[in-house]
């Protein structure tokens, strides 16, 4: 065979290989069993051990929002339980009588109710107060005119009122002091008297120099130079009427 006809068909045999379709191609041969696309578009499954070393910051923020929350959650104290009471809405003076306006509802803990603390206002109205109460102070039966005024004397004391020679001397008592009931007999023209001493270190309840009215306790519009003491059976039983008998007059004591 001639030189240049070998030469052709090598170089012919050379541009046929090169034309030949990459495996994978289009029109390529594939082998029996085996897709190149599929292959090529599948993608390993993602780890959670990946997915955190790609979100790092994102999971310490979760970490530390969660320790946030379990934080305050457990600072956060529980609701307290809590009971109903009344108290004075403004300063109110002894003798005061009490109006919806004068009393406001309040809630407090369990284990500061003590025995004879008021919790509704319809109890107090109308009633007067035996002592001054200050603004947010808890109203009890032991304020108020009435048979409260006697909590904690002894079994058998008795509220007594007394009608004082000198009404204006009431300014200079208040309740919870101690007084001595002293009777003078004499009357300016008759020869002059010994005192005598009816009730010592009787404690006062209420008068009625501090604004008192004491018409819907005492059955009496009429208050002026009157006190309020508390005595036992026998000082009760010396004190009633003794304002017949003579003059009363009153001497602040000690303990």
């Amino acid at each position: 065979m001639p030189a240049y006809r070998q030469s052709r068909r090598d170089a012919y045999s050379r541009g046929a290989t090169n034309r030949l379709p990459k495996a994978g191609s289009l029109g390529a041969p594939r082998r029996p069993g085996v897709q190149g696309s599929s292959r090529a578009n599948k993608r390993p499954p993602l780890r959670p051990s990946a997915w955190l070393n790609r979100n790092r910051r994102l999971a310490a923020a979760l970490l530390l929002c969660a320790a946030a929350a379990i934080t305050v959650h457990q600072l956060t104290p529980a609701p307290a339980h809590t009971v109903t009471a009344v108290a004075a809405a403004r300063d109110l003076p002894a003798g005061a009588a009490m109006t919806p306006a004068d009393l406001a509802a309040v809630q407090i803990p369990p284990g500061m109710m003590a025995e004879g603390f008021l919790q509704e206002a319809a109890e107090a109205a109308g009633r007067q107060l035996a002592a001054p109460l200050r603004k947010g102070q808890l109203l009890t039966d032991a304020q108020l005119l009435g048979p409260g005024l006697l909590a904690g004397t002894p079994p058998g004391s008795a509220a007594v009122p007394l009608r004082l020679a000198d009404p204006s001397s009431i300014q200079l008592v208040s309740p919870g002091q101690l007084v001595n009931v002293v009777l003078t007999a004499a009357n300016g023209f008759d020869q002059q008297q010994t005192p005598e001493v009816l009730a010592s270190a009787v404690p006062v309840l209420w008068t009625a120099g501090q604004g008192g009215q004491g018409g819907q306790w005492l059955g009496t519009a009429e208050t002026d130079g009157l006190i309020v003491v508390a005595a036992n059976p026998e000082q009760a039983a010396r004190l009633a009427g003794a304002s017949t008998q003579g003059k009363l007059f009153f001497v602040l004591v000690g303990p």
